[in-house]
């Protein structure tokens, strides 16, 4: 009996990552997790009150090789209904309301701070988005490397 490679292959998991916003934290999350795991995962990212990508962010991610400049803010209602292996949301709102998806999707809950928004923006603002943005890019990279589990 012979199997086509197609079938041979594992399927990617699906991933969602959610946070208030979708602006900066869910943004760079799936940025970095799309950079280092795109052949294991598929990778999506929504908030519960979509905004838009901070620019600062846009700006951070590039300073790391990440080019998030064409992701936009997604309402987590934009994924109803769908299956996920993996579920991390990245704030405590997220978390406290997020929905529920069918199947077998495991729930994790990686808090990080959120980044000054609507500040002007000074070195210390861009400083903070940069510490943010580096515990991001620890946490999904090592995730992208040795799993979720």
């Amino acid at each position: 009996m012979f199997l086509c490679e197609e079938t041979m292959t594992t399927a990617k998991k699906k991933v969602l990552i959610l946070c208030t916003g979708n602006s900066c934290r869910s943004q760079m999350a799936e940025g970095v997790l799309r950079h280092y795991g795109s052949s294991q995962y598929e990778v999506f990212s929504a908030g519960t009150k979509p905004s838009s990508v901070n620019p600062i962010a846009i700006q951070v991610m590039k300073e790391i090789g990440v080019d998030i400049s064409w992701h936009r803010s997604k309402h987590v209602d934009e994924f109803k209904g769908q299956t996920f292996d993996y579920v991390v949301t990245v704030c405590d709102n997220a978390k406290e309301s997020c929905p529920f998806f069918p199947g077998d999707t495991k729930r994790l809950h990686w808090e990080f701070p959120d980044p000054p928004h609507d500040r002007e923006i000074t070195e210390s603002v861009i400083q903070e988005f940069q510490k943010v943005r580096d515990m991001i890019h620890a946490k999904f990279k090592s995730a992208a490397e040795k799993g979720f589990e």
